[in-house]
């Protein structure tokens, strides 16, 4: 028998060597490099024969794509992400850091799933015992005869479960507990979650069942295992929620049955997890108060436009080198606005401490925020607030000029629906179908003197003099 050559490939990025070595020469990945097998060339083969198909080949137009149409889960900001609901035969991936809600969602998406159409439902778990899931499902109120539950980390048992029950719905709770006995390495290793995803993949295909994996995520946020995991599923969700916040976010990686860019709002309970189907009252405070330091923005999450307070402080320091605390915000895009409004506006902030921070645990990272921070902290060192019903949108540039940002006209019309009347935005942009006032600014400046802050406080000008 003819030995069978073998070569090392790193699980991270695919680059092969002859040999084991600990530091992947691509990627300089640590302890990546894995055993497998290596590919035998056709020439080296020349009496193989073709195999005769157990299915042939058939026309793509002959093909009945009703039986893959999405379902829905029962949950709506869920199917939102999902782009519709879940196709059967689909292997769904939803990753999260502990504690973050998953489990408390998937079991929801069971019962929702079996309560609104006479199928079964199955729910394996590894982390739990049966009796400490039923207390989730008592509290609640995810209780549903048609919902079936299975405390297993054996993957051969999990299939015999799936033969007994027949559901239409899998739920595997995590997919880093589970053991392939025919696989080599320990439970949660690369081959381990390789082989365990490959089966429970093949079942979904083979089957037409709708499976949703748990997964685990890294220190960096990332699904934790190989990067072949997130090529062998068909979707992969990041399920995202700040501990001090019962705000969740649901923000789809990859879907290969719609939009890979949607984001879904859940809000967690004691009793459960609800949907937020209009987030942006979370993230909004003093709607009807004019307070110094505030500016309402629009931010797009994805295809999704949502409002967003940004709040600023300045406090006189006599410390050579005054702090900026900065929350919810990008830190280098503040610093670059304050260099901006010292430049370039005459607003000087050298000998003040400066906190810039966002409502709610909501992040503004993308630069159309730029512009309601620069007023923001323009309000709060001037001790002036803003006009009330105001949004501002915009970039900043570093010669203090106000760039255009995407998506506009739908950001406008979200704060419209919301009952604000104007806008401060970049100039040229085409508004049809906008009724509020909009007002055009090309620099930093011109947005200064049109939202009243041009001129310093009278209080505080005598008090410097």
């Amino acid at each position: 028998m003819a030995k069978v050559k073998s070569l090392y490939r790193c699980t991270a990025c695919g680059h092969e060597v002859a040999k084991w070595v600990g530091r992947c020469p691509g990627c300089s990945a640590w302890g990546s490099i894995d055993e497998a097998a290596a590919p035998v060339s056709a020439g080296a083969q020349p009496g193989r024969k073709a195999l005769l198909p157990s299915t042939a080949a058939a026309p793509i137009s002959t093909i009945d794509s009703q039986v893959t149409r999405a379902r829905s889960t029962g949950v709506g900001e869920l199917d939102r992400v999902l782009g519709g609901g879940v196709v059967p035969g689909s292997v769904v991936l939803l990753s999260g850091e502990p504690g973050v809600g998953k489990s408390t969602l998937l079991l929801e998406v069971a019962h929702r799933w079996s309560r609104q159409r006479d199928e079964r439902s199955l729910y394996v778990t590894a982390e739990e015992s049966a009796g400490q899931v039923k207390l989730r499902a008592d509290r609640t109120g995810a209780v549903h005869e048609r919902v079936y539950l299975a405390a297993e980390s054996d993957l051969a048992t999990i299939l015999g479960h799936v033969e007994q029950v027949r559901p239409s719905l899998l739920v595997v709770d995590s997919v880093q507990t589970m053991l392939a006995a025919d696989a080599d390495g320990v439970i949660g290793g690369v081959t381990q979650v390789r082989a365990v995803t490959a089966a429970l993949t093949s079942l979904a295909k083979a089957s037409g069942i709708a499976v949703l994996l748990v997964g685990h995520v890294t220190k960096d946020g990332n699904v934790a295992g190989p990067r072949t995991l997130e090529h062998l599923v068909d979707v992969v969700l990041q399920f995202e929620g700040d501990r001090h916040s019962t705000l969740r976010m649901v923000r789809g990686i990859k879907n290969r049955f719609g939009s890979a860019d949607e984001v879904g709002c859940f809000e967690l309970h004691d009793d459960g997890i609800a949907c937020v189907s209009d987030p942006s009252g979370l993230f909004l405070h003093h709607r009807n108060d004019r307070v110094p330091g505030t500016a309402i923005t629009v931010a797009m999450d994805g295809k999704r436009p949502l409002l967003g307070e940004v709040q600023g402080l300045t406090v006189g320091t006599s410390v050579p080198a005054p702090r900026r605390a900065v929350s919810g915000l990008d830190y280098n895009r503040v610093s670059m606005v304050l260099a901006v409004l010292q430049s370039r506006c005459g607003v000087y902030l050298g000998k003040h401490d400066v906190y810039a921070a966002t409502v709610g645990g909501m992040r503004l990272t993308e630069p159309s925020a730029d512009l309601a921070v620069a007023l923001a902290l323009t309000s709060a060192e001037r001790e002036e607030s803003l006009p009330a019903g105001t949004v501002i949108l915009g970039e900043v540039g570093l010669a203090g000029e106000v760039r255009r940002v995407t998506g506009l006209g739908r950001r406008l019309a979200e704060a419209e629906r919301l009952g604000f009347t104007e806008a401060l935005v970049p100039p040229g942009v085409d508004l049809f179908g906008i009724a509020m006032k909009v007002h055009e600014v090309a620099s930093v400046r011109a947005a200064i003197a049109r939202g009243g802050l041009s001129k310093r406080n009278r209080k505080r000008a005598e008090a410097a003099e």
